[in-house]
């Protein structure tokens, strides 16, 4: 099974390229299914298919879907919603308005994830090509597992431990309707196994890989390359670069005037992500839809058939790991195109809080730094380096720090604000 990802800003041309991939691994035999994560559909406009929210054969050994957030929200929260709604209603509010306000913030995006993983777990299929959302809801996207894991980890069991203490006195009073049922609870600890899964899956290079999709332009190229720090910063491999829409040289001033830009913007953005495939895609004089039009963008972005494979072994470089030496551990963490003066690491108990600029990510520390010390640490460009020294209160005095841990990745991450 391999996972592809594409992501890019609005506008860029996320979901051509993303569709073109996938019917180019379906005409070298390889099933697939290319769906969305974005509320706002457009894969069966590229398409020019009707699709719905169950896979549907849309070419030979390719099929699409779209799914609906809504229906499977209502499908898989039912029982939490029902508290809510009768909580708010005991408190005035009226059925309809109470129906509204217990539409979760954020629940579009984690139900997407939850589908990702489902539909990858039928085995039904060898590869899922995923046209996700612009990069902002993307990142928030990816950042979610880890976070709602350590939300679920750190506050929910007080929680329930504060109910279950709490329903006797309740049910004395006879108000033990006002505590959330059991069933709540369960349906909480499902969410958080299913996004531990998730996170595994989409965490795992060797079956997840992104793909950013730009347009050689100044603020397109700067969004990518702060796009590709945070990636790193959550743990997420990216595997190519798709240059989208360059204009060829013209004859009149103005297309001369383009072409030139977009080739300095090409030379810093293949300069900036040295180490990973750029590809070009030309500008077309009409927008790619239907199969046959996103046949023409497969064999520009991989050549005429067979042509290279789209989705290519991944490189299993870590992007986190932890390294003994002579008088402790040090935890490396890649940062690439990350600028010196907005990263910033700080320990909390038995979490490592590592920030870039606006990104945040909350490390669990494997249980061998966790009887450590910080000692230093350094950030020289592309990646960084946290010191740590055994705890001599931790550490008995004969014992010799000897395995080689590899940390597990921690609960924690989101975007502040």
């Amino acid at each position: 099974m391999r996972i592809v990802l594409f992501t890019g800003k609005g506008g860029v041309g996320k979901t051509t390229t993303a569709s073109a991939t996938a019917l180019r691994l379906a005409d070298r035999g390889v099933k697939t299914l290319l769906l969305s994560t974005d509320i706002a559909h457009s894969l069966a406009d590229a398409l020019d298919v009707r699709l719905t929210d169950e896979p549907t054969e849309v070419a030979p050994s390719l099929w699409a879907v779209q799914i609906d957030t809504q229906g499977r929200f209502e499908a898989a929260w039912r029982d939490v919603q029902t508290f809510l709604v009768d909580m708010l209603a005991r408190g005035g509010v009226d059925p309809i308005t109470a129906d509204e306000l217990t539409v979760l913030p954020g629940v579009d995006e984690v139900l997407a994830l939850l589908a990702v993983r489902e539909l990858a777990l039928t085995g039904n299929w060898d590869a899922l090509v995923v046209d996700c959302a612009p990069t902002a809801e993307t990142l928030r996207l990816l950042a979610l597992p880890e976070a709602l894991t350590w939300y679920l980890e750190r506050v929910f069991p007080v929680q329930r431990r504060i109910a279950k203490s709490m329903r006797p006195i309740a049910t004395m009073l006879g108000r033990r309707e006002v505590l959330p049922p059991d069933t709540l609870f369960d349906a909480l600890l499902r969410l958080n196994d299913e996004l531990a899964s998730v996170r595994k899956l989409l965490g795992d290079p060797t079956v997840t890989t992104v793909r950013l999709v730009l347009t050689p332009e100044s603020v397109v190229a700067a969004e990518a390359r702060r796009t590709f720090t945070a990636l790193a910063l959550y743990g997420y491999s990216v595997d190519l670069v798709v240059a989208n829409r360059v204009f060829p040289e013209g004859e009149d001033e103005w297309r001369r005037g383009w072409a030139a830009a977009q080739r300095r913007q090409l030379a810093e953005i293949r300069d900036s992500f040295a180490g990973l495939p750029v590809r070009e895609l030309p500008y077309h004089s009409a927008e790619p839809i239907g199969a046959e039009a996103l046949r023409v963008v497969a064999g520009e972005l991989y050549g005429t058939l067979p042509g290279d494979d789209p989705v290519p072994a991944a490189a299993t470089a870590d992007l986190l790991r932890v390294e003994q030496t002579g008088s402790g551990f040090v935890l490396h963490m890649a940062l690439p195109l990350a600028e010196r003066a907005d990263v910033d690491a700080v320990r909390a108990g038995d979490d490592l809080v590592v920030s870039v600029g606006p990104y945040r990510r909350v490390l669990t520390l494997p249980s061998v730094l966790r009887r450590c010390t910080v000692s230093g640490g350094e950030f020289d460009g592309r990646e960084l380096r946290v010191r740590f020294r055994p705890d001599d209160e931790q550490w008995p005095a004969t014992a010799e720090p000897r395995t080689r841990p590899r940390p597990k990745p921690g609960p924690g991450g989101g975007r502040r604000g």
